[in-house]
């Protein structure tokens, strides 16, 4: 029968090999982990259901639009300077009555609370970008001192998910401007560098950029005061 091991020997701490390889294995470990952890809360946020903001809509703005059109394009074809001013809920109701929703099939005249929806990447591409354009199933807008924010719900996959965009409206050399302040994939902030490329290179992409370009009369574009406000010359 073997001669048990010494007391004093079982005492002895590991040796230092041992020690630096179960520290590394306990590192590992966490690292693991924490990939799993960080993972599953990016998915959980990135599709949680943001509720739609609130924006009012109504039959009589939506005609208010149309005739303040009508009312610039009187002006401009006098030779005019003219001003285009539209609030939230004209807005609103403007985007209403004209958008083709993806299930309505015929444009949708009150833009209810449906399910939310947003792209599945922060950077699509511009066939990715295409492809959720025409899925989107709600669009709600909303106009904050000199910012816009809008709110898009995307079919993704049979899945709703909702992107939501603030920034800033401008033109520049004739085309529509937007400088991205925020952004959010569901309940997942975008960071802004990713924000920014991303909205560069749908903008400044050959298949964007013509449907960017704003009427040849349309001078400035911009929000102030919650409105949008376009001057025509």
């Amino acid at each position: 029968m073997p001669d048990s091991v010494p007391l004093a020997y079982q005492n002895q701490p590991a040796p230092p090999a041992a020690q630096k390889k179960n520290m590394w294995r306990l590192i590992f470990r966490i690292r693991r982990w924490s990939t799993y952890a960080f993972a599953v809360v990016t998915l959980v946020l990135v599709v949680h259901k943001v509720p739609p903001p609130l924006v009012a809509t109504s039959a009589q703005a939506a005609a208010r639009v149309e005739e303040k059109f009508e009312a610039v394009e009187k002006a401009v074809a006098s030779g005019q300077i003219a001003t285009l001013r539209l609030d939230e809920a004209e807005l609103n109701s403007y985007l209403s009555t004209h958008l083709e929703l993806a299930g309505s099939g015929t444009p949708n005249p009150d833009p209810a609370g449906g399910p939310q929806g947003a792209p599945n990447t922060p950077t699509p591409s511009s066939q990715e970008v295409e492809q959720m354009r025409s899925n989107v199933r709600d669009v709600r807008v909303q106009l904050i001192e000199d910012r816009v924010k809008a709110y898009v719900v995307f079919d993704v996959h049979g899945k709703d998910m909702t992107l939501q965009l603030e920034g800033r409206l401008g033109a520049q050399n004739g085309y529509l401007k937007f400088e991205p302040v925020s952004g959010q994939i569901g309940s997942l902030p975008i960071p802004q560098s990713t924000l920014e490329s991303a909205v560069r290179r749908l903008m400044d992409s050959p298949e964007n950029r013509e449907k960017l370009k704003l009427p040849s009369d349309v001078s400035d574009l911009r929000i102030r005061n919650g409105e949008i406000v376009a001057n025509y010359k």
